[in-house]
């Protein structure tokens, strides 16, 4: 399977560099684990969104749109749970 290329949102790219720097190395992690399966174990799809996407990483949520003819991963939205879906 060929990897897929993963790009941050604007604001997504602005919460991760908020964060510590042990939840960055988490988060960037996980960014680095969907290049390479952008539909994981836990993943789920939220509904009334055509291609949207989430997985946890603790209580941080991140939110991506998967395109798959494109072989790319756009991520939308990372942060706490309570403040993911708003």
């Amino acid at each position: 399977m060929a990897a897929y290329r993963v790009e941050l949102s604007r604001p997504a790219a602005k919460m991760i560099r908020d964060f510590d720097q042990k939840m960055r190395v988490r988060i960037i992690s996980r960014l680095r684990a969907l290049a390479e399966n952008p539909r994981p174990d836990g993943v789920k799809k939220l509904q009334g969104k055509e291609s949207v996407y989430r997985v946890r990483e603790r209580d941080y949520r991140i939110l991506y749109e998967i395109f798959d003819k494109k072989l790319m991963v756009v991520v939308l939205k990372v942060g706490q749970r309570r403040d993911s879906y708003k």
